[in-house]
């Protein structure tokens, strides 16, 4: 089979066997064609004759493109599941990438708000309109719940369990997760529900819980361009995403005394280690702390 064959073979495989997510096998997929084409300009188009020195060289010239330390990880992980799926397969007698591993300088720790700002970004929406209710009520569920934003975008209407104080959420694989919520979020939800996703919806059958203008399901690119637009007018100079509030909710739970088994529990990750970054975010409290405290601080 030729490279774009075995590729392919291994998106259906992720999507079929594994259950993971559109938005991920199309990430898996872009960054599968750049390594293609990298093979391709090297004279070396058949990835089951590819060398360690080879996959290396690929990791280099994605940097001296520019790409963000961030993003060229991310392709060594795709890089290194498609070669451990063609071990899997048989089509390679032995995982030359196993042996690759993301420096640990690479490990980038995420944007955090404190919260002040996140206070900031919660009022910025004008509450006296029908969208800034609805806005209002997102960025409540996004900080309250540490959920994605396609998280919240799937949200139906029957997701939420008001007077139990829980929402359901389908993560990352489609796998289920049931995440607590706060009573000033789920009043916010309220209100929305109550004024003005009725005057949205006109009637119709819809069983999205937060929709547009027309109506519709608000998309994932609406939800991450209201978050960017409040940001921006409140005036926070950080890079602010619906994942900086995920951030955020994970760093401030862990602060307030909140154990890590929990956390992981509530983002819906898989292994620990995922979680465990949010441990070494909060530096500033920690230096503070040994300073106040510590006989020689």
């Amino acid at each position: 089979m030729d490279t774009a064959t075995l590729i392919q073979a291994f998106l259906d495989y992720l999507a079929v066997e594994c259950g993971l997510a559109a938005n991920t096998q199309d990430a898996y997929a872009r960054d599968l064609a750049l390594f293609a084409d990298y093979l391709e300009r090297r004279t070396q188009p058949d990835v089951r004759s590819v060398t360690t020195t080879l996959a290396l060289g690929f990791l280099s010239e994605l940097k001296d493109r520019g790409y963000a330390v961030g993003s060229i990880a991310r392709m060594l992980v795709a890089v290194r599941m498609f070669y451990r799926y063609l071990a899997l397969e048989g089509q390679v007698e032995r995982n030359v990438m196993a042996a690759l591993d993301s420096p640990r300088l690479w490990r980038r720790l995420p944007s955090v708000l404190s919260p002040p700002e996140v206070e900031l970004l919660l009022a910025a929406p004008d509450t006296t309109t029908p969208l800034g209710i609805r806005d209002k009520a997102i960025l409540e569920v996004l900080y309250a719940t540490g959920v994605r934003a396609s998280e919240v975008t799937s949200l139906n209407t029957d997701s939420v369990h008001h007077d139990y104080g829980y929402l359901r959420c389908l993560g990352k694989g489609a796998k289920e997760r049931v995440v607590p919520i706060g009573r000033l979020a789920i009043g916010w939800l309220q209100r929305y529900t109550a004024e003005v996703r009725p005057a949205l919806v006109k009637g119709r059958p819809e069983p999205a819980l937060f929709v547009s203008r027309i109506g519709r399901r608000l998309s994932r690119l609406a939800v991450w361009a209201l978050v960017k637009r409040y940001a921006r007018l409140t005036g926070v100079i950080k890079d602010v995403s619906p994942h900086t509030l995920r951030h955020s909710f994970a760093t401030h739970l862990l602060s307030g005394g909140a154990d890590l088994r929990s956390v992981q529990e509530m983002l819906g990750h898989a292994s620990i280690m995922t979680t465990q970054i949010y441990t070494h975010v909060d530096r500033d409290r920690l230096k503070d702390v040994h300073r106040r405290f510590h006989p020689r601080g």
